[in-house]
């Protein structure tokens, strides 16, 4: 096995850093946070901190957040191009994967030039493997949308979706997000809330979404979380479970149009058969 720094000159590498224990920073992390020309960040004052912890000396950095990362590109691209080899991180984990660096590396790409990844500690992989559910089939979901339409649609696809879904949360918002899930899929789906991984306080908390409910409201929750969630099992769909997933949706509030397409999302059933039994029961009304 090749164990050699595959980093290049004149390229943007892709370092990830700890999400909790400093001791989970590899050695080749170190050698191409130590060797790169330019280093790109999310927040100097936790880079700083890392930089300083491990001894790496650095020069200003490039701050690459959500507000920034167009400009940062684009200055990213113009260090590359004059043959520095810069290297991205962001606060906590791989940059790109729900932090800042997606933009960047697509005009890195554009512009012609070489994109290296050097791997390190992962909350969706430390989650899942300790989370007790499924992990040779899963995907990942991020952060839910906070509000509006678009939560509500996401949480809706989840329904259906048949593979173990990995989620990130942060704790003001657990309680309202495990109350949405546990409404939407019932009680008795497995979740798993794992929090402050590889930290002094790591915690993993495993049971149905029922429960996590129950849990969630009495202990205030603490740190950030990575929820397991566990995949639907496939169910007949037959037109009275239809009618009953229509009256309960619309009973809720919502429009004819908005109930249809919730359905759809939950069951995977037809659009246009949902939509005629909708117009079936206004019709019975």
């Amino acid at each position: 096995m090749d164990s050699g720094d595959h980093s290049k000159r004149a390229s943007l590498v892709l370092v990830a850093t700890p999400i909790g224990n400093l001791g989970d920073l590899s050695p080749r992390a170190i050698d191409a946070l130590t060797n790169a020309d330019s280093i790109a960040c999310e927040d100097t004052r936790r880079t700083g901190s890392l930089f300083s912890h491990f001894g790496i000396p650095h020069d200003p950095f490039i701050v690459c957040n959500e507000h920034t990362e167009r400009n940062a590109g684009e200055e990213i691209v113009n260090r590359i191009a004059s043959g520095q080899m810069v290297v991205l991180v962001s606060d906590a984990g791989t940059p790109a994967v729900s932090d800042p660096g997606q933009r960047v590396v697509e005009v890195v790409i554009a512009a012609g030039h070489d994109v290296v990844s050097i791997p390190g500690a992962s909350a969706v992989l430390v989650g899942l493997t300790v989370s007790g559910l499924v992990t040779d089939r899963f995907c990942f979901d991020g952060f839910l949308p906070r509000k509006g339409a678009e939560r509500s649609q996401r949480i809706s696809a989840l329904v259906t979706e048949p593979r173990t879904t990995v989620l990130f949360e942060a704790p003001h918002r657990l309680v309202r997000t495990v109350a949405d899930l546990a409404a939407a899929m019932g009680p008795e789906r497995k979740i798993s809330l794992a929090r402050e991984l590889t930290k002094r306080y790591e915690e993993v908390w495993r049971g149905t979404l029922a429960e996590a409910v129950a849990h969630t409201e009495a202990v205030e929750p603490r740190g950030e979380y990575v929820l397991i969630l566990e995949g639907a099992v496939e169910q007949d769909v037959t037109e009275a479970s239809l009618l009953d997933a229509l009256r309960r949706e619309l009973a809720s509030g919502q429009s004819r149009r908005d109930a249809v397409a919730t359905v759809v999302a939950m069951t995977g059933a037809k659009k246009r058969q949902v939509y005629d039994l909708a117009l079936q029961l206004d019709d019975m009304s």
